[in-house]
């Protein structure tokens, strides 16, 4: 019932949109390949507007690629809505040669979003049904809501401070940290300033003691997020990425500091940025 709701939604929307004369980039298919397309967050639903062109995706576990295939016909179009409520429409044609084979995706060329983004940290969660801080009606495990906040944090500028590391040409930079629903959401950011692609391996996140003299033991504890949003893979050269980890709350002693640590897979551009304790204990 919630696909069938959803599948109405996009084709009034795609009605709408050729109401607008809204100018749509194209992708190229045919049956002797496949054609991939890439997008920042996972694929939540895809449709084509005729039976010519198929759109293949794992509808059983969310990723974020999708295969499009085509057989001669007329031009039709794509309606992809990914787990953020990013909606992407594309026109696709038949062609027997292609020149491109894999489409990688930026949520700047979404067309629109599923949950718009609310004037306000309130609007929002009026919108869910909570009425205050204190409305347990939606339960902190709940990965809808999570979504809903972290695609709302995207879309907003309040930040924290200046909290940064470069190396290599490759930025960390955490822009925000706001608390709400007994979560931390770390707003986070990496950019790209060099020629050569940058692929992660991961980010880990932990509770360090802050070193005073050579005797003191270095303690370590790594926090676990609950929900990763719109975590990168590959950010391409010139480029840059946005995402949230979502963190069960906590907070940290003067002799404490939270450091993220960004690996590089098949390189050595890591980066170590350390994050104090007034930025954790005062989120926004």
């Amino acid at each position: 019932m919630k696909n069938s709701i959803l599948i109405i939604f996009m084709v009034l929307f795609s009605l709408k949109l050729c109401s607008q004369s809204i100018k749509l980039d194209t992708i190229y298919a045919n049956d002797q390949k496949n054609v991939a397309l890439f997008f920042p967050s996972p694929i939540q639903q895809g449709i084509t507007g005729s039976e010519n062109f198929v759109f293949t995706y794992n509808r059983e576990k969310e990723q974020h690629f999708g295969l499009l295939q085509a057989t001669p016909g007329k031009e039709s179009n794509l309606l992809v809505i990914s787990d953020s409520g990013a909606i992407f429409s594309y026109i696709v044609k038949y062609s027997e040669d292609l020149k491109k084979l894999n489409y990688f995706i930026a949520e700047t060329n979404s067309i629109g979003n599923v949950f718009p983004a609310s004037d306000g940290i309130k609007d929002l969660r009026n919108d869910l049904g909570l009425k205050d801080d204190s409305d347990k009606s939606i339960s902190v495990s709940n990965k809808n809501y999570f979504r809903k906040f972290c695609s709302y944090l995207i879309g907003k500028k309040q930040g924290i401070g200046s909290i940064k590391k470069r190396k290599n040409d490759i930025i960390l930079r955490v822009e925000n940290i706001v608390f709400d629903k007994e979560h931390l959401f770390f707003v986070l950011e990496i950019q790209n300033r060099s020629t050569i692609d940058y692929e992660v391996s991961f980010l880990e996140l932990s509770v360090q003691t802050t070193k005073k003299g050579k005797r003191k033991s270095m303690q370590k504890l790594v926090q676990e997020p609950s929900l990763k949003y719109q975590m990168p893979g590959i950010i391409k050269e010139g480029q840059s990425a946005r995402f949230i980890y979502v963190m069960p709350k906590f907070s940290i002693a003067a002799d404490k500091e939270v450091v993220l640590d960004l690996n590089e897979k098949n390189g050595e551009r890591d980066l170590k940025l350390k994050v104090k304790q007034r930025f954790i204990n005062n989120p926004n």
